[in-house]
């Protein structure tokens, strides 16, 4: 639990566990904990209040107990960006005055949130802007769940009825967590607050609609396996230890031999449940029918499916995109081999929103958020 400078602790984020630590903080009874865990849990979850004295079933002098004692409070929205194909980057302000984006992706058959763990990376992926910029911390549970929920609130999404909507209404149906950061470097955070989002009286999004995308943190994939449960991606991107090397510095910890160990034991793995690999196509790196076949053989007897991304540049990258013959032509080996290799369109390069370009906002972008800050 983190307490703000005002000594309100803030109750988005917590688990129930946590919740209820801090509602016998006080004074509420154990006959009545269970009761006013749910209550408060759907008012915040279900309906998306975040004022105490709008939680009508609660008495005045309780709603005046957690007023004084408690904050409910979301990430602070600096800037949104609205691509011409409908694509939503938001840049976040929290706590130290750190800064990091999230990603809406509308589809016609889902919506999907690509949220971040950290403020940073560590990981130096050299394809990878966000690579680019230095770690400077985990985001809290709160902050994790608090990117979907102010979100919601941008896009309308709160039932105002009070009833859960339908998965197939919704705007938000998919969270992806291959937004800044490496999830697994912050598992206890990333585990909570998934676990928020996965409850089933709450947000509710079945763990099938929830990916969590690992460059390779070997001990960490057994246990979001165990804690979490969701379904796993992994940025792969070469089909030998010397490219990996190169392009995922971590391959150097655990290389491909040992990550391919790794997911054949996730214990979550099934033919309906496949990991998928994801792989950005850069020219003359790793974009050859030499890869393709060596790939094909990495991952036999795995449940997988193959993403192709076409790498989107950004300022000061020295890759170039694999033309689309030669993705083609990759695409087609994997698929004769029995995989699905859909190729990713991409979406949201025009603000940078792309797989792969986010990163901190620039000067220019602080500056300008100052004076407009929801662009559409």
């Amino acid at each position: 639990m983190t307490l703000r400078q005002n000594a309100k602790l803030n109750l988005v984020g917590l688990t129930r566990g946590q919740l209820a630590e801090a509602l016998i903080s006080v004074g509420v009874s154990n006959a009545k904990l269970k009761m006013r865990i749910d209550q408060i849990w759907k008012w915040v979850y279900i309906k998306g209040i975040r004022d105490f004295q709008e939680m009508t079933n609660l008495s005045k002098d309780f709603r005046q107990t957690l007023n004084e004692n408690f904050i409910l409070d979301v990430p602070n929205l600096v800037f949104r960006r609205v691509s011409s194909d409908g694509t939503r980057k938001y840049l976040f302000r929290v706590e130290g005055n750190h800064e990091f984006e999230t990603v809406y992706i509308p589809e016609e058959d889902r919506g999907t949130l690509c949220i971040s763990s950290q403020v940073g990376c560590t990981l130096n992926c050299t394809f990878c802007h966000t690579g680019t910029q230095a770690w400077v911390r985990n985001l809290s549970a709160t902050e994790i769940v608090g990117q979907l929920m102010s979100v919601r609130d941008d896009l309308g999404e709160w039932p105002g009825s009070g009833v859960q909507t339908n998965l197939e209404q919704r705007l938000i149906s998919n969270v992806v967590l291959m937004g800044m950061g490496e999830p697994l470097y912050n598992f206890d955070n990333v585990r909570d607050a998934m676990k928020i989002v996965m409850d089933g009286d709450g947000i509710s999004l079945s763990r099938r609609r929830i990916t969590l995308s690992t460059a390779g943190v070997v001990p960490g994939i057994e246990r979001a396996g165990e804690e979490i449960g969701c379904r796993l991606a992994i940025s792969f991107h070469a089909t030998t230890d010397e490219v990996r090397d190169k392009i995922i510095p971590i391959n150097r910890k655990w290389n491909i031999a040992t990550l391919l160990e790794a997911l054949r034991n996730y214990r979550r793995v099934t033919n309906s449940d496949r990991i998928t690999f994801e792989y950005v196509m850069l020219k003359d790196l790793n974009d050859s029918d030499e890869d393709a076949y060596r790939l094909v053989s990495l991952i036999k007897n795995i449940p997988a499916k193959v993403n192709l991304i076409p790498f989107n540049s950004w300022p000061g990258s020295q890759f170039e995109r694999s033309t689309p013959d030669r993705i083609a032509s990759f695409a087609n080996i994997i698929y004769k081999a029995g995989y699905p290799s859909p190729v990713r369109k991409p979406r949201g390069e025009d603000i940078m929103a792309a797989c792969g370009q986010l990163k901190s906002a620039s000067e220019r972008v602080r500056r300008q958020s100052q004076t407009n800050p929801i662009q559409s």
